[in-house]
């Protein structure tokens, strides 16, 4: 792709880096940018040079937020004996949307992936189980996409657990195997939070 102006191909190239973003539909948005008021691109750039340099990771559960402790764990409303361990904040927004869920969350920044280089220690494992050892927990729901990262991420987070006096469930196999959580329907992923299973039922039933 030849360009006219260094500036422009600098700027799709950086854009292009970007999740599911082409080259082509790079270009689309950088001229789009282009036509509009330059108050909104300076706005557009602040946002984000505000967002890297000032948003933080809850202390508790390491969802992003703009204080120390964000409003879910530091709400007195929440059941604070309920944990729900998901994969990113995407999932903490999906299960939020349902309104079926009290309890508070632990982010892990991702699955265990051997394949992609990504091991226990690469996530929040060790400060989820730091949590449980201090014995306020009494439910913690596994709520990982149902994929084979997924399961392993579970099993291996569940054998960390052993001695502990702590129940573990799964969320109900309403959402398919192979699902990304994010993308399931509201209703459908609050009806498998309210109809989750134990975990080691699950266990048995693979």
């Amino acid at each position: 792709m030849d360009f006219s102006s260094k500036l422009l191909e600098n700027a799709v190239y950086e854009m292009s880096q970007l999740p599911g973003i082409g080259k082509r539909t790079a270009l689309r948005l950088v001229l789009h940018l282009l036509k509009q008021p330059i108050e909104r691109t300076e706005g557009l750039t602040a946002a984000l040079a505000n967002l890297r340099e000032q948003v933080k990771f809850c202390t508790g559960c390491h969802n992003i937020s703009d204080v120390e402790v964000c409003e879910i764990c530091a709400s007195p409303k929440r059941d604070k004996t309920m944990v729900c361990v998901v994969e990113d904040i995407r999932d903490v927004m999906a299960i939020e949307n349902t309104s079926q869920y009290n309890g508070l969350y632990h982010v892990l920044g991702g699955k265990i992936s051997p394949m992609e280089g990504i091991g226990p220690q690469e996530l929040t494992i060790g400060s989820l189980i730091n949590r449980a050892k201090q014995g306020k927990i009494k439910e913690l729901i596994f709520a990982l996409s149902s994929t084979m990262e997924g399961d392993t991420t579970n099993f291996y987070i569940y054998k960390q657990l052993e001695g502990l006096q702590i129940n573990t469930s799964t969320i109900a196999r309403g959402i398919a195997v192979g699902d990304e959580l994010e993308y399931a329907d509201e209703v459908t992923l609050g009806r498998s939070i309210l109809n989750r299973v134990p975990f080691e039922g699950s266990l048995k039933a693979n």
